[in-house]
């Protein structure tokens, strides 16, 4: 044999769905055997889905996981699929213990191979893995028809040392790591350059198999990819999207052959893909058909919206109107043109009617009477949410979030936040980046293109967002005239601030250093330091950043400490 041919399977799996994901992976790996593979790899924790937190801990849980490994290992043999080397994540259990363990197992010959355990556990940022799981203590080397293949698990790669400094010693011909890396914008590179470190590491070509799919607040976007020991691309998967692509290893050269690369996505594409894609998701995963929001004619509604319509269709979403006394023409008009050019439900229900009878009761004056116009839009959303059984958005911003500048039970309702990660001068830029690919025409890939109705195809490529909407000084119209920048610095300034005291943990030191005015520099502090209480109450969304609310970044609310 001068050829193995490897077929890469990214794949959406959903945590604790052990019998849909079964029938997934064997659904590619008999395609994977039409295609001519002899081994088929997927993502980290395939059977189980990933991450699976503390499910871990049920013994039941991982019991019956065991128990669908064993079922499909026999079906597959049943299926004539005996002879494929079938490589996929599941949990396991350390030896003489109760203690779970994050394992790769072969499924070959009917039989599960106990595989290898995951050896560097990671315990920053959105991981937790360290509390959950007990660590493998050894390298493993698979012969594949006298081919000596290497595993890893994803962090496996991440950490000096370790199996992958083991596997160096060990003569290996290849390296295969399989992953749950979630996406945040620009990781896709760091991917590749730590896998080309690891392939000098090993002398040897590199398989790298990721999961594609939202969890929660996470995104995974696949782009699977291989690299030679030199490190030239020898082939890349789609992001964003379920793939099954192949690559042939050649045992007799020294140079590896080149398959099918998918092109890069820009970074506006990037991010609107992972925003649509952890929305999809969420929705089809807790099993929503549709979706409910308010529509301010504001641009943060009108990009949410957008993302929604691409997410499920325009007909699955109800946009809501509900202007009071400050609302202006121009957003009310510009609501209903959104709505119109995404092929969305448009009900217009005024609250000043039931601010007049809450004004009657309680006569409220200065923030609690704006707060009380956002409470009621609340109420009317999470109305249309239970009456329809749809998802209620909530339509706020990483800025707005930072600073608390929104209505807990008001704006803040809902189950799912699209642009919970986005500053607001991304969302400004996403908005621009979705018209203008659809003005040129051009394919909106990743997960847009699972757009396969002829009337969405038709809305997809027409710019969906009014051009007012983006243009226009943001404000929240709960009083007359009212503007964002009477409450918080313009935004290009703040979201500079913010950047760099949220992301880069930059002190009061450290951002008068950066050059921001102390003024700025102390009310962005203030306001972000007060608003911890809200933000644990905020509904989740997609992290797309390499730190979000949350997961990322946990403080204390009841803080004392101030510089």
């Amino acid at each position: 044999m001068t050829q193995l041919r490897f077929a890469l399977a990214q794949i959406d799996t959903c945590v604790g769905d052990l019998n849909g994901n079964a029938d997934l992976i064997l659904k590619y790996a008999r395609n994977a055997a039409r295609g001519g593979a002899r081994v088929v790899v997927f993502p980290e924790m395939t059977l189980t889905g990933y991450p699976i937190e503390d499910l871990a801990f049920r013994a039941t849980f991982r019991r019956a996981a065991w128990d669908k490994a064993d079922e499909m290992a026999g079906q597959l043999k049943q299926e004539g699929l005996g002879d494929l080397y079938v490589v996929a994540g599941t949990v396991g259990t350390a030896p003489g213990s109760d203690k779970p363990r994050n394992r790769m197992v072969v499924f070959h010959d009917g039989v599960v191979w106990a595989g290898y355990d995951k050896h560097f556990l990671p315990n920053y940022g959105v991981f937790d893995e360290f509390r959950i799981f007990s660590s493998g203590e050894r390298s493993l080397v698979l012969d594949i028809d006298g081919v000596r293949v290497g595993v890893a698990i994803c962090e496996d790669i991440w950490q000096d040392g370790g199996p992958v400094a083991a596997l160096a010693t060990q003569h290996v011909d290849l390296l295969l790591t399989i992953n749950g890396s979630p996406y945040e914008e620009g990781k896709l590179h760091a991917r590749y350059d730590l896998a080309v470190r690891r392939a000098h590491e090993v002398d040897a070509p590199v398989i790298y198999v990721n999961q594609v799919g939202g969890q929660d607040d996470l995104v995974f976007d696949g782009g699977s990819f291989v690299v030679d020991a030199d490190g030239t691309l020898l082939e890349r998967s789609a992001m964003f999207v379920q793939a099954l692509d192949f690559w042939d290893f050649d045992t007799e050269s020294t140079r590896q052959h080149v398959a099918h690369i998918q092109p890069d996505l820009d970074a506006d594409q990037e991010v609107y893909c992972a925003c649509v894609l952890g929305l999809q998701d969420y929705m089809a995963k807790n099993r929503f058909h549709g979706v409910c929001l308010g529509l301010s004619g504001g641009i943060d509604s009108a990009l949410v919206a957008t993302m929604a319509a691409d997410a499920c269709g325009g007909e699955q979403v109800w946009g809501i109107s509900m202007p009071s006394m400050y609302s202006s023409d121009g957003s009310r008009d510009d609501a209903a043109d959104l709505a119109d050019r995404l092929h969305a439900h448009y009900d217009i229900r005024p609250i000043e009617p039931l601010f007049a009878s809450f004004q009657h009761e309680l006569s409220l004056e200065g923030v609690a009477a704006e707060n009380l116009q956002a409470r009621i839009r609340g109420v009317i959303v999470m109305a249309y949410s239970n009456a329809r059984g749809v998802l209620a958005l909530a339509t706020g911003n990483k800025s707005e979030l930072a600073c608390g500048y929104s209505t807990i039970y008001g704006d803040a309702v809902g189950g799912y936040a699209p642009i919970k990660d986005l500053l607001k001068t991304r969302v400004w830029e996403l908005a621009r980046w979705r018209n203008k690919v659809a003005a040129d025409g051009v394919t909106l890939g990743g997960v847009l293109d699972s757009i396969t109705t002829a009337p969405d195809r038709a809305r997809a490529q027409q710019a969906p967002i009014p051009v007012s909407s983006i243009e226009k000084p943001p404000s929240a119209e709960l009083r007359p005239g009212q503007k964002d920048s009477d409450s918080l610095p313009q935004y290009a300034l703040l979201d500079q601030v913010l950047a760099a005291y949220i992301e880069h943990a930059h002190g009061r030191a450290d951002l008068l250093a950066d050059g921001f005015d102390e003024r700025t520099v102390d009310t962005v502090m203030r306001l972000v330091d007060r608003a911890e209480w809200k933000r644990r109450q905020y509904p989740l969304g997609p992290k797309v950043t390499a730190l979000a609310f949350g997961r990322d970044r946990r403080l204390p609310i009841t803080n004392a400490f101030r510089e």
